[in-house]
């Protein structure tokens, strides 16, 4: 289980084929919330999308690795009422 302390805000997320899939803002509750919009994924469209802390295998300084890989990972993202996207 990983450290949610290590969690640093602005820290890419990366899906575990090393594909960008987000950046963090911050933690909340038990999900990692994504900042709005990231200027590299056309996926946020200008509000916030949240990630289970379920889907953390790692975190590498700046670097949060996923254990699904992006696509999976993006398709798992949740809206802020906690339903998928």
């Amino acid at each position: 289980m990983v450290d949610v302390a290590d969690i640093k805000e602005h820290a890419e997320i990366i899906g575990a084929d090393g594909v960008h899939v987000g950046t963090v803002d911050h933690v909340d509750g038990g999900r990692i919330k994504l900042t709005k919009p990231d200027p590299e994924s056309n996926t946020h469209k200008g509000h916030h999308h949240y990630i289970d802390l379920g889907l953390v295998a790692g975190i590498a300084g700046d670097r949060v690795r996923l254990s699904a890989n992006a696509d999976v990972a993006v398709a798992l993202e949740e809206e802020e009422d906690g339903k998928n996207i």
